[in-house]
């Protein structure tokens, strides 16, 4: 449904974007994830058309950006970050002023402004000033008017940017919903929004790509140092922990207590690119000791996410 080829965009001098690839399936969410900065905005832009690009090319429902504008539009719902309202107007007034903007005639009008009503929860305010309406409920407005003339795709610029936690709930639930019978693609610099929300990741930084995936298969190409917990049965936890350390093979270990006589717990963070589980199973395995637990834990998303940034993946 989205299909970006080595796209780039320049303001001046300044590199926006450089070279970007990568495809949306009908159906799928897709996160764009990546510090301030980072070209997610801009990207957005060249997709709904507000943007040309400066090399390379993109379409969206099979229509060129560049060639196929009008068509793109009728197939894009688009929520900018900084949500188009006008504040004079009510919520029912501005949604119908959204539809004849986008062609809608009754009685087509009136059964779309039927369905977003419920499907974007605004039948408390419907009748409400905009200015009298809060922000949460304001993010659900500009979702109805990007969803009012039914689009295949939608483009959702931090969608949940300023929300409180009970409002970025619902808005999931409602992009999720959403998802079902359109393709969604989303920008966020929010870890737990690409976790939450994204069935694939696309990481930008500096206007390039430097990852994207699944968050499992991100994780795996990571290289950011892995986690192990030893449990060992030993007298004394002070030369196990020693070993360890003086064994330069970690990065770190710290003891983590003793569950029980003889019994102790370490953490070990392995080296970065390195796998530290086979590295303690031979290392234990050559000292005798009696293993009772041993376990890895792949890094975090944040972790994985922070080791992209540091250029630490594999290539």
């Amino acid at each position: 449904m989205i299909s970006v080829r080595e796209l780039s965009f320049r303001f001046g001098a300044f590199k926006a974007l450089d070279q970007v690839s990568f495809e949306v399936r009908r159906g799928e969410i897709l996160g764009l994830l990546g510090p301030n900065g980072a070209g997610k905005t801009t990207l957005m832009r060249v997709l709904t058309t507000f943007l040309y690009p400066t090399h390379g090319g993109a379409s969206v429902a099979g229509f060129d950006v560049a060639q196929e504008p009008l068509e793109v539009r009728r197939r894009t719902g688009y929520l900018p970050e900084i949500i188009p309202l006008y504040g004079e107007m009510r919520v029912d007034e501005y949604l119908l002023f959204a539809a004849r903007a986008r062609g809608l005639t009754s009685p087509d009008d009136e059964a779309r402004l039927h369905w977003v009503r419920q499907t974007c929860g605004l039948r408390p305010v419907w009748k409400h000033g905009i200015f009298e309406i809060s922000k949460g409920y304001q993010e659900r407005v500009g979702l109805a008017q990007a969803l009012i003339h039914d689009p295949e795709v939608l483009i959702l610029d931090e969608p949940t940017s300023g929300l409180d936690p009970l409002q970025i709930i619902e808005i999931r639930c409602l992009i999720r919903d959403l998802a079902r019978e359109k393709t969604v693609l989303f920008s966020t610099h929010i870890l737990q929004e690409a976790e939450a929300l994204a069935d694939r990741i696309v990481i930008l930084n500096e206007g390039k790509i430097i990852a994207q995936g699944t968050k499992e298969s991100l994780t795996e190409t990571s290289l950011a140092g892995r986690r192990v917990r030893l449990g060992v049965h030993a007298q004394n936890e002070r030369e196990v922990l020693n070993a360890l350390e003086e064994s330069r093979l970690f990065d770190a270990v710290h003891y983590e207590g003793s569950p029980g006589k003889d019994l102790h717990r370490f953490l070990i963070l392995g080296r970065s690119g390195s796998r530290p589980l086979k590295s303690l199973e031979d290392f234990s395995r050559e000292r005798n000791w009696g293993v009772y637990h041993l376990e890895e834990e792949r890094p975090s998303l944040e972790e994985v996410f922070i080791s992209l940034l540091r250029g630490r993946v594999r290539r």
